[in-house]
């Protein structure tokens, strides 16, 4: 899955941008945190995993 459309379908849940860290971007939702790993493609069974966790 591209990294841009991951980051769309959990903006589209309720989650923010917060920060960059060393090899990740943080986004923020309340107290719930995810961090997307910057890499133009992310494999699709990380990216389901993610979504699956906030059901987006």
């Amino acid at each position: 899955m591209k990294r841009r459309d991951l980051i769309l379908r959990l903006e589209a849940v309720g989650f923010v941008f917060e920060r960059n860290g060393a090899n990740h971007d943080i986004y923020r939702r309340g107290k719930d945190i995810e961090k997307v790993p910057r890499h133009r493609e992310i494999n699709e069974k990380l990216a389901d995993a993610i979504l699956k966790k906030w059901r987006a």
